[in-house]
């Protein structure tokens, strides 16, 4: 036999030569169900879900307008009055002010609060934390903690190969988890969320040594970072996400048809 006439290898062969011959087994429907609904929840699944433009599919996903006024202003608010002034009661009493003005505003509005009252309660845990020790770099401890829990969450996806990205992915595109069959496929998505592990473990690098200070001078560089670091890397990170994974999964079936069980 030539080597033309051999057949040609599996395509659904293990997502690794690494991996176990036998495929891993598939979640369990009820957990897929709540994959699914998570993902849809999601930044990427804001932007899969719509038909608009893309600049206006991101700014959508980013909670439109007044969602990054919610995100950015109190952070804001905060950075300018603790420079100028070092009062930690001051700043911090004034950050909070304005998570309540946009909390009360959707509430007399009648516009959804969830991204509001999210929020107005991490700020009110942090302002709470900076108020008891009276130093102004605990405002930021709990977003250091938050920023710690994702790297370690999306790192340990990576490790037992079934990337967060890809399990994402997968269920808002119709694939369920038939990707990790495709060895290309589950590269790409390895890689993608090792691009958001790197987004989490940079804050990291920059915000700790400067929480650790423990100066005035560095309270005021950790706020403006954590603004730097925020939505000006969150958002072009999210549409690059998005445009990898719709060159992955280009065919998407409609809502109507989308089977969110596991493959088998």
């Amino acid at each position: 036999m030539t080597d033309h006439d051999r057949p040609a290898p599996e395509a659904d062969g293990p997502a690794d030569d690494a991996q176990p011959a036998t495929p891993a087994p598939a979640p369990s429907p009820a957990l897929s169900e709540s994959i699914a609904a998570a993902a849809r929840r999601s930044g990427l699944g804001q932007l899969a879900e719509t038909d608009t433009s893309t600049s206006a599919a991101l700014l959508g996903a980013l909670g439109g307008v007044r969602g990054l006024c919610e995100t950015i202003l109190p952070g804001l608010v905060f950075l300018i009055l603790f420079t100028f002034t070092q009062n930690v009661p001051v700043s911090i009493v004034s950050s909070v002010a304005v998570a309540v003005v946009f909390t009360v505003a959707r509430v007399i509005g009648k516009t959804p609060v969830t991204q509001a009252m999210a929020g107005l309660i991490g700020v009110g845990i942090s302002a709470i934390l900076a108020l008891i020790t009276g130093r102004g770099e605990d405002n930021f401890l709990l977003g250091i903690w938050t920023n710690a829990a994702y790297a370690a969450g999306i790192l340990i996806s990576m490790l037992v190969r079934w990337p967060v990205i890809g399990l994402a992915a997968g269920y808002l595109m119709g694939d369920g988890v038939a990707w990790r069959r495709d060895k290309r496929k589950f590269r790409v998505m390895q890689a993608l969320t090792f691009l958001w592990f790197l987004l989490f473990a940079a804050r990291l690098l920059v915000q700790v040594p400067l929480y650790l200070a423990h100066t005035d001078a560095a309270t005021s560089a950790l706020a403006l970072t954590k603004l730097l670091m925020g939505v000006p890397l969150y958002a072009p990170l999210l549409l690059v996400t998005w445009f990898v994974v719709k060159g992955q999964f280009p065919q998407k079936p409609s809502r109507t048809t989308a089977d969110v069980r596991p493959t088998k």
